[in-house]
């Protein structure tokens, strides 16, 4: 069974209810490869929301997209079966309910043996995506593009929220933390100390965006790579690692960061590597510039994260 999308020669990309790259909507996992999720929660959030609207203008940017990457060579829906599995039904007011509902519809995805694509939703939301992976997988290399470290410990004394998702995910043994990288982080810090000792202790390799810039997007891949090595991993991209000029439609933009097109090398740069789940976050509409470019991009990085998982080793 393969991808069964509407072609867009025969019906306009403006048509019909709106999937991701204008997929079947399907909740029926039996033979499918990749499932995508959108997860609309942003009650995580410290600064402005609106990322709970990403799933849906995701969605709408994505009917652009074709079927083939000239760069990576590959048409993702010719190598594996992939629907659009809809969203999940997470509460906006009560983050652990909502965390539960998440990792519950994450799980039956990777228990039918499919990779979940998770279109999200603020950055909280990879915590329990990471504990549904974890759960088939065991611990996870995890690499993190981003503008923010997102492991700093509690917040107005609570444990979860979009800057804690990946402290917590340590303490769980979800992920390796020597098998854990951070690509394009940058802005103003609390401090030295306060912000890296924590991760530096054990051993998470922090790949800044001036190391990004000085070393190039090829230097950076084969640093990534070397450290994610063979071990099953997840990737979560969170938008606002590309610079606002790019993508203005977040909730916590940082000036100084990817643009669009280095964001697009760095996910191909993944090719190869043992993927088993991965999400695109951070998404707020409301913030977007013209044309949607953030949403757009968005789209076109989760297209990216599909045709490396056609690339995965067998």
């Amino acid at each position: 069974m393969k991808s069964n999308q509407r072609d867009s020669r025969k019906s306009p990309r403006f048509a019909q209810p709106a999937t991701f790259m204008r997929l079947p909507h399907q909740t029926d996992l039996t033979g499918v490869d990749v499932a995508i999720l959108g997860v609309p929660f942003d009650s995580g959030t410290s600064y402005r929301s609106g990322a709970r609207l990403g799933p849906r203008e995701i969605r709408a940017q994505s009917s652009l997209i074709r079927l083939y990457s000239y760069f990576l060579k590959v048409s993702p829906f010719e190598a594996l079966t992939v629907v659009d599995a809809g969203d999940v039904d997470a509460p906006p007011v009560g983050i652990e309910p909502a965390y539960a509902a998440i990792e519950a519809a994450v799980r039956r995805i990777a228990d039918a043996g499919a990779m979940p694509l998770v279109a999200g939703g603020d950055h909280s939301i990879s915590l329990p995506c990471l504990r549904a992976v974890a759960a088939v997988h065991g611990p996870l290399a995890l690499v993190q593009f981003d503008a923010h470290i997102d492991t700093w410990g509690d917040y107005f004394g609570g444990k979860y929220f979009h800057g804690s998702p990946f402290r917590r995910a340590i303490e769980e043994r979800l992920i390796d933390p020597r098998r854990y990288v951070q690509v394009g982080i940058r802005g103003p810090m609390y401090g030295e100390d306060e912000d890296f000792t924590y991760q530096r202790d054990l051993g998470v390799t922090t790949i800044d965006i001036g190391m990004v810039k000085r070393d190039g997007v090829d230097r950076t891949i084969a640093r990534v790579r070397e450290i994610a090595g063979t071990r099953p991993l997840y990737v979560t991209f969170d938008i606002d690692s590309v610079d606002p000029a790019f993508a203005p439609g977040t909730g916590t933009p940082e000036v100084g960061g990817l643009t669009s097109y280095e964001a697009q090398e760095l996910v191909r740069g993944l090719a190869g590597l043992n993927m088993v789940g991965c999400d695109v976050v951070e998404v707020a509409p409301v913030f977007d510039g013209p044309g949607q470019i953030t949403a757009l991009l968005a789209a076109n990085l989760m297209f990216e994260l599909l045709c490396v998982r056609a690339l995965r080793p067998s």
